[in-house]
């Protein structure tokens, strides 16, 4: 079943890029207007993450309420440079930077609801993370030191 989920989901993208392909053509920056409007979503997912992973008190509920409200967040500094908002500083805020006020603001959203929800204490459901869960053989380390070798001689090669 999972598999068909799978399936049923990448045809109604499909289905969905196919549409929204021409409504793309006018646009000067299709790949701006792609990067601008996943910034929308992005830093309530990097929030959930990052705060999921090293915070044992982020509750289920603050994870929910805080991606939900990160969309808000990121229109209104989408929008308020549109006439909302008469604050120079939403004028000159770069797209990036608005990412990151978005992040923070979320982060601060999840922090208090968890707070909130749980009084300071942690999350039973927490997973808890030992030094032991990021160990590597040395094998690996040096596999993936000559895979970073081998990507900055590319790099340095073909950059021009």
């Amino acid at each position: 079943s999972t598999v068909n989920t799978g399936r049923i989901s990448a045809g109604i993208a499909l289905v969905i890029a196919c549409v929204m392909a021409p409504l793309l053509g006018g646009i000067d920056q299709a790949f701006q207007f792609i990067q601008e409007y996943t910034g929308i979503v992005s830093p309530g997912i990097l929030a959930v993450f990052l705060l999921g992973l090293f915070w044992k008190k982020t509750t289920n509920k603050a994870a929910i309420v805080g991606a939900l409200s990160s969309i808000p967040i990121a229109m209104y500094f989408k929008i308020a440079p549109k006439g909302i908002s008469t604050n120079p500083f939403f004028v000159d805020v770069p797209f990036m930077d608005q990412m990151g006020y978005t992040l923070i603001l979320t982060m601060i959203v999840i922090i208090l609801v968890s707070l909130v929800q749980h009084k300071g204490a942690d999350d039973k459901k927490g997973i808890a993370i030992t030094k032991g869960l990021f160990k590597t053989s040395p094998v690996f380390n040096i596999g993936s030191f000559a895979v970073m070798i081998i990507l900055v001689v590319l790099y340095s090669l073909f950059w021009n």
